[in-house]
């Protein structure tokens, strides 16, 4: 089976971590070909605006090995975001678009990473379709380009051939995404391992974990609670529980934190937990009736209303999907020995 052919543009100004990230994720993707060994699943191909080096934000300087004369039929076109892309400089952004909007038609995938959502949306090939760009700039792309829906929070989203995502990390989350549509889930989790990703978050989830999200919008006495609710998730996080911690009477407390995070205390509780759940899940360690409980669920009942009310989806489906190959082994194991198999004679 021949490599897919990636194609990421190149262009003055452009994000280090927004040019290099996806990359780093399909440089690792391989598979194994009998006695032959490894065998990389992607060509990457930078392409340039012309055959001249160009330099990254960090002062990294890139050399193309095609430009936009030259290049060869790709299977996905990569455009990375850049400061000069957001400033819409025509002498950056007309070429891209162009050349996207000529390779639309004979290429499987167009993908955006964070503010590279711009150069894509010039070429009008997003018209009445969904995409994710970096909070910070949802605003903005939703003004200049009005025929687009803007979610500002997904970390990526799909739309037909289009693949648009968040901050420059979330192009890994997106590049995963891809290699597990090309090679499968086993392919993907041994390059999330690789590069030591944390968790494979599926498209749609919101860019902040809720403990950052707390932290980072408040500066009150409130910001300590992430932490501490983080290491005692197991115990009681009612609203009288954590109004006593932060010194509040549980109506003050409410009210303050409603300002502060805009959904109440029971809400926001319950997706910390629900956070934690799927990282649990991922690993594989607990039993889906024991995770719900470990996190401070009341019942393994409530954990799945919960997290099915959440995410769409039930914990054990969600295992399935994002638990990591060694994970998934030792799934395997329990149930074999739960119902016999491996047992000595």
């Amino acid at each position: 089976m021949a490599a897919l052919r990636i194609g990421f543009i190149g262009f003055d100004g452009v994000g280090t971590m927004e040019m290099t990230t996806a990359a780093a994720a399909f440089n690792c993707a391989e598979i194994q070909e009998g006695d032959r060994g490894p065998k990389q699943c992607y060509e990457i191909v930078i392409i340039g605006l012309s055959n001249k080096p160009f330099v990254a934000t960090s002062g990294i300087v890139f050399k193309p090995h095609k430009t936009f004369k030259n290049a060869p039929p790709l299977d996905t076109l990569i455009i990375p975001g850049g400061r000069k892309l957001t400033l819409l400089k025509p002498q950056i952004g007309k070429p891209i678009a162009a050349f996207v909007k000529a390779r639309a038609g004979c290429t499987r995938r167009i993908v955006s990473v964070c503010s590279g959502i711009y150069g894509l949306a010039m070429t009008g090939l997003l018209a009445g379709r969904k995409v994710a760009t970096h909070w910070r700039y949802a605003q903005d792309v939703a003004r200049r380009f009005p025929e687009l829906q803007v979610d500002d929070n997904a970390i990526f989203l799909k739309d037909g051939p289009f693949y648009t995502s968040a901050g420059a990390t979330a192009g890994i989350d997106l590049a995963l995404s891809l290699i597990e549509e090309d090679y499968g889930a086993r392919v993907a989790l041994a390059v999330a391992r690789e590069l030591i990703v944390y968790l494979k978050r599926p498209g749609g989830q919101e860019q902040y974990s809720e403990p950052l999200q707390f932290q980072a919008q408040s500066i009150s006495r409130l910001s300590e609670l992430a932490t501490w609710m983080l290491s005692h998730m197991h115990e009681d996080l009612s609203v009288e529980a954590l109004a006593a911690k932060a010194c509040l009477c549980p109506r003050h407390f409410t009210r303050r934190f409603k300002i502060e995070f805009g959904t109440t205390p029971v809400d926001f509780v319950e997706r910390l937990r629900l956070d934690e759940a799927r990282r649990r899940l991922s690993n594989g360690d607990n039993r889906v009736e024991n995770v719900g409980i470990s996190v401070g669920f009341r019942s393994a009942n409530a954990f799945r209303r919960a997290f099915e009310r959440r995410l769409g989806v039930n914990p054990s489906d969600y295992r399935r999907r994002f638990a990591t190959s060694s994970s998934l082994s030792a799934i395997v194991d329990r149930s074999r020995k739960s119902i016999g198999f491996g047992k000595a004679a």
